[in-house]
């Protein structure tokens, strides 16, 4: 009996695991229906939505949830197939009216939840999604112009940041290419007011800003306009067109007398959200620029860059790069099966875009590697045609290299080194010979010398020296040999020499750390003379002695040197405990390897890691006058660059050892709750208290170094900024010289890089730095970076 009862029971389980897993399956297959829908077909498109309304209608009555929740995810994560799921929720409006209601209120739901967690990208898909199921009789066009009311109202309140305006006009201007000619229709009299709303805005914003965004500083030959006002513009040209707009594709067309006799719905209240100290808008923008009509005259005309058309195409590319990023193949393949791609330039579209979102300030919206490798992609699937827009943008984006923003630079600079390293760094050099007439410190031959150094350190020297023409050998990086003042006899007479012999052996022979002190305590101090402690505690020779002898040792390889960093960190804590003798070491190595600026940069880096040196002291030493040579170079900026990161990331992960600490403390007092032992909570308490006010200490101490860090940059600009203005003004010339905008671009970009954490110090900085009394020249930088989130 109880044999029986026992297999009974499993059967049930299996039957459970079974209608489980077939569920799963159904589930799945659903899935994978709705995402693929859209995608290259041997059917047509109206026959595959036809057919997946009829599916999902079957489905409803037990998957409805399921069903619900994934239109909504794509709905705001495949927003280049918007038209296609718009079309495929009216047809199930049109057989479920139910159902239609649910998802417009599903889709409500999730609009408020990304504005409430400041998903401000993906509401903007939501908003349009909306719109357009107007045109698919989903939604009445009477409640969703209210709805549009109720986001341009956003710019009538007050004490709120612009750029929470900027969003509300933005999400609904760029929803009129998809909806403006169904809301005219029916609300003429309410859009023409909204719009007069959104120019009275427009006309009253602050633009400061935008100096700070353009890539270029020019607007020859393409404006650099900011984004709402280019859009608006977009909208004016479309609104005078009466609407008509060419290249959307709308596969609702062909459902028409379906869906016209389907019942609508009325948006509920749609009230924005009030704005709190947690929103985080999105910045503005400005709209690059590169190509037009007349730089493709055989291909399809491209649309104007006023043209609601234009600002589709460079949407849906947008957002194609967005949905598929991570799958380069993917991503390449996706863009060059462009719907409508016969009536477009495309190539050209494509080139632009992308080198759109490498160039965007103050931060591309994905890894910069991750567009080296995708035009090496699309190069591979086109190679006919696409090789040749991309070496036409090039040429271009070299001709204008005299105005375009010092960051962007660098992005082209490592971009054109890693695609030449892809394409065994053929370029025809001698179309650049015009860089050889210049100044060495202009623009075009700095960006040439800046490339093969790079492409230096993707392949050797020699192959650098091999891959460009004898005339181009004036920019050729040197050779990055170690120089070891103390290897040549001819040296002997310099201060310390005996004692480098003894400690090149001492070294050699594996001394101790003890040893080599015991070698170097003999070593006189220059520094003596000037009778202060400081003397005895920091001997420049010392440091000399020791810096170069070691790293000379070393020099085989990046990991012997990182040995020795690791095996003499205690020498090093020694002879540099001062700021000054911190500094001192950095300008040795400096000297040892000032012809390898990739040994540099990876040193500093390890020197701050095992605590060698501070970020201050890296600071001190990129604007001391020893580097004043290199002070434009790339490799510095890329070495301070790092340094603040990796402080940032210090200050972040001490605060998350915090909040862990105090999140387990609260869940003993949670459990104290439950028990009658006060006593033995008290005793379990004590630790996890003493470690929360040692990490509070901690974090202190990090965000005091990391102000201080902030602080000493910024001034350290401010200086030889204000110097070189004062100099010019005295001497009477002008100022404006390639190192002056390489220094204000440079102060420019720390702003803009680190601009979340720059944001905590801002009153610090105006109180201390960024005064009244400043040169207005600096100032503005300042004033321009506050603008970006005012």
């Amino acid at each position: 009996m109880s044999r029986r009862r026992h297999s009974d029971q499993n059967d049930g389980q299996r039957h459970k695991r079974r209608r489980t897993s077939e569920q799963a399956e159904i589930e799945d297959r659903l899935e994978s229906l709705i995402c693929r829908v859209g995608e290259k077909s041997s059917s047509s498109l109206e026959s595959n939505l036809e057919g997946l309304a009829g599916v999902l209608e079957a489905d409803l009555p037990n998957y409805k949830s399921k069903i619900l929740r994934l239109l909504c995810t794509v709905a705001r994560l495949l927003p280049e197939k918007l038209t296609v799921y718009t079309t495929l929720v009216g047809l199930l409006n049109a057989r479920n009216y139910n159902f239609g209601g649910e998802f417009v209120e599903a889709m409500i739901r999730q609009l408020k939840e990304c504005l409430k967690v400041n998903m401000y990208n993906e509401a903007v898909y939501l908003v349009r999604f909306l719109s357009d199921l107007v045109n698919c009789h989903v939604i009445a066009a009477p409640s969703m112009v209210a709805m549009f009311e109720n986001f341009v109202g956003v710019t009538q309140e007050e004490d709120v940041p612009q750029v929470r305006c900027d969003w509300y006009v933005y999400a609904f201007l760029s929803s009129l290419p998809w909806v403006g000619k169904e809301l005219y229709e029916k609300k003429d009299a309410e859009m023409d007011r909204i719009l007069s709303h959104v120019e009275n805005y427009l006309k009253r914003r602050q633009k400061i800003h935008v100096p700070m965004l353009q890539v270029w500083s020019a607007d020859q030959p393409h404006p650099q306009e900011e984004y709402l006002d280019c859009l608006w513009a977009q909208v004016q040209k479309l609104k005078k067109d009466h609407w008509q707009e060419r290249h959307i594709p709308r596969p609702y067309l062909a459902f028409d007398n379906v869906l016209c006799e389907a019942l609508q719905h009325n948006l509920p209240p749609f009230t924005p959200p009030p704005h709190t100290e947690d929103s985080a808008y999105p910045m503005p923008r400005v709209i690059f620029r590169m190509f037009d009509y007349t730089d493709d005259p055989e291909g399809p005309v491209m649309p104007g860059s006023h043209s609601a058309e234009r600002f589709v195409i460079e949407e849906n590319l947008h957002c194609i790069i967005k949905s598929h990023w991570k799958e380069r193949k993917t991503c390449a393949a996706q863009l060059l099966s462009y719907p409508g791609k016969n009536k477009i330039p495309l190539n050209y579209h494509i080139v632009e875009v992308i080198f759109a979102e490498l160039f965007q300030l103050p931060v591309p919206p994905r890894t910069e590697v991750m567009y080296t490798t995708l035009l090496i992609e699309l190069c591979k699937l086109q190679p006919g045609s696409l090789p040749q827009v991309l070496a036409q943008a090039t040429e271009m984006l070299y001709m204008r290299l005299d105005t375009m923003n010092t960051t962007c630079i660098d992005r082209f600079i490592n971009w054109f080194s890693h695609h030449l390293n892809n394409f065994q760094f053929r370029w025809s050099w001698e179309d650049w010979s015009d860089c050889l007439t210049h100044d060495l410190d202009k623009p075009k031959p700095k960006f040439v010398k800046e490339v093969l150094e790079k492409c230096m350190r993707l392949s050797y020297h020699q192959r650098t020296v091999d891959i460009i023409p004898a005339t181009f050998s004036v920019l050729l990086p040197a050779n990055p040999t170690c120089i070891y003042k103390y290897g040549d006899e001819s040296n002997k007479s310099l201060p310390g020499y005996n004692a480098a012999l003894c400690l090149n052996i001492a070294i050699k022979n594996k001394a101790s750390n003890e040893e080599i002190l015991t070698i170097l305590k003999d070593v006189p101090n220059p520094n003596q003379d000037d009778d202060d402690d400081e003397g005895f505690s920091f001997n420049p020779l010392k440091i000399e002695i020791f810096v170069q002898t070691l790293l000379h040792l070393a020099a085989k390889s990046i990991s012997h040197s990182f040995s020795a960093l690791g095996k003499f960190r205690d020498v090093f804590k020694a002879l540099a405990e001062s700021d000054e003798g911190k500094l001192h070491v950095l300008r040795v190595m400096y000297e040892v390897w000032k012809n390898h600026p990739l040994m540099i940069a990876v040193l500093v880096d390890k020197m701050i890691r095992t605590q060698i040196v501070d970020c201050a002291a890296v600071a001190n030493w990129i604007f001391s006058p020893e580097l004043a040579h290199d002070f434009t170079r790339f490799y510095i900026w890329e070495i301070l660059h790092s340094t603040i990161r990796k402080m940032n990331k210090h200050v972040v992960m001490i605060q998350k050892e915090l909040e862990e600490a105090k999140a387990r403390l609260a869940k003993q007092h949670k459990r104290r709750d439950s028990d009658d032992d006060d006593r033995s909570s008290d005793r379990e308490d004590r630790p996890l208290e003493e470690q929360i006010e040692r990490l509070q200490e901690k974090v202190e101490s990090a965000q005091s170094e990391q102000k201080n860090l902030f602080l000493v940059i910024f001034q350290r600009f401010i200086m030889i900024l204000t110097e070189h203005l004062v100099r010019c003004e005295t001497g009477g010339i002008d100022a404006n010289t390639p190192w002056y905008k390489n220094c204000i671009e440079r102060l420019q970009q720390i702003f803009l890089q680190h601009h979340q954490t720059i944001h905590q110090y801002m009153v610090t900085l105006e109180n201390l730095l960024f005064t009244a009394e400043l040169d207005h020249h600096i100032l503005a930088v300042f004033q321009q970076f506050c603008a970006l989130q005012a």
